[in-house]
């Protein structure tokens, strides 16, 4: 029993068209797409080793070439420009295949199989893609998400004048001008106080009393550099062992004692 498979045609104009007008234009791009899926000879090599549910380490080289030799065959009748990088697999997998035909010699048991390069070069291609899709899988801003931007509205502030005009300018200019000039120049002079003469000083009170007040030193109008001058002579005494330093427990005051034989 014979059956017929009824096909169907578009129609143009109520005529069926079974074949392609010779004039029909079709864009050169038009047919790209088919090699989008496909980034190069290795994406697709591996496309085809995942369609035949195929282990990498047991790859039937034999079936992968003729399925790779297939689709090329195919983009060719597309007139679709491959890249080299797709001759040189196909090359590269005819090469394994005919080598896997060969008889294998016994002698040469240990000869290094033939897939092996190309298994180590599909297993690290298969990593990066794997991992390049994770990567691809995250959350990107400008795609996924977008950030929020926000500022503060500018406002226009009010600038104020100042309070007086080109008048009271002039005014307060002339009110500098007219003010006194003090050009009278006073020089304080300080006199200056010597270490040397007063630790003269110092001794000349202790050959008249053995133990003198510290206050007795100086001079109340020489004010504080009196008073440092009369310390600084003081320690130089006491540092060359001619006096001593006392102060009672129960005073503040600083008394000034002879210890050298040449003092009385």
């Amino acid at each position: 029993m014979s059956s017929t498979i009824q096909r169907e045609f578009p129609l143009l104009k109520g005529k069926n068209i079974d074949a392609l007008p010779e004039d029909l234009f079709i864009p050169p791009n038009a047919l790209e797409l088919i090699l989008e899926e496909f980034s190069g000879p290795m994406d697709l090599l591996l496309y085809l080793i995942n369609k035949k549910d195929i282990d990498i380490l047991e790859l039937d080289v034999a079936s992968i070439t003729e399925q790779y030799l297939q689709y090329i065959e195919i983009m060719e009748e597309l007139k679709v420009e491959l890249a080299s990088d797709y001759m040189v697999m196909a090359a590269t997998l005819a090469h394994i295949k005919s080598r896997m035909l060969l008889p294998q010699d016994n002698e040469l048991e240990d000869e290094e199989d033939p897939r092996s390069t190309l298994i180590k070069r599909l297993q690290e291609y298969k990593r990066f893609k794997s991992v390049s899709e994770r990567i691809s899988n995250l959350p990107k801003i400008e795609r996924d998400y977008f950030v929020a931007n926000a500022g503060l509205p500018k406002f226009n502030e009010p600038k104020e004048q100042l309070p007086f005009n080109t008048t009271d300018l002039l005014d307060v200019f002339a009110e500098v001008i007219s003010r006194p000039k003090f050009e009278g120049i006073h020089f304080v002079e300080f006199e200056e106080l010597s270490t040397q003469e007063r630790i003269e000083h110092i001794l000349g009170l202790l050959t008249k009393r053995n133990i003198i007040q510290f206050f007795k030193t100086f001079k109340k109008s020489e004010g504080r550099q009196g008073v440092a001058v009369a310390l600084l002579a003081s320690l130089e005494l006491v540092k060359d062992g001619n006096i001593e330093i006392i102060q009672n427990e129960d005073s503040n005051q600083l008394y000034l004692k002879s210890v050298s034989q040449g003092v009385h």
